[in-house]
């Protein structure tokens, strides 16, 4: 499991981002790549968060059993649906997303992430600390890839 402690990945996902353009050409999906950053920021911004957030009723019923297919070693799959609060359909500016994003994951890097535990994730709920690294890791890899990075 990758480590947002570890220097070598962040430096890792720093390197990816940098390698996005203004123009780069989404795989799949529907955002632009300044609005999948953007979206990348908002689920990063959860984890410094003082609400604990509410679990939506589907998460309640499915989130557990969801939560072990998300967090197995496969990557995510392409075109999986994006939480309605988490869409990012506006016009976003390349480089203001761009150091948000850097920014965000510099200050995920210092973090203790047993504070996250204390989080409850919209969907999944209640989580450890290795469970949501797995999940920041494998969302931020997922849309890193989307657009060929």
């Amino acid at each position: 499991m990758k480590s947002l402690q570890d220097t070598a990945t962040i430096e890792e996902f720093r390197t990816r981002i940098d390698k996005l353009r203004p123009d780069s050409q989404r795989q799949w999906g529907k955002m632009t790549v300044s609005q999948m950053m953007a979206h990348c920021s908002n689920a990063l911004e959860i984890n410094f968060s003082h609400q604990t957030g509410k679990q939506s009723f589907m998460g309640k019923i499915f989130g557990k059993m969801a939560l072990n297919s998300v967090l197995s070693d496969k990557p995510f799959k392409k075109d999986l649906p994006t939480a309605p609060g988490f869409k990012v359909v506006d016009a976003k500016e390349f480089n203001t997303e761009k150091q948000r994003i850097l920014g965000l994951l510099q200050k995920l890097s210092v973090a203790d992430m047993n504070e996250l535990a204390e989080k409850k994730h919209p969907f999944f709920g209640m989580m450890t600390a290795d469970d949501w690294n797995s999940l920041i890791s494998k969302h931020l890899d997922h849309h890193l890839r989307q657009f060929g990075a």
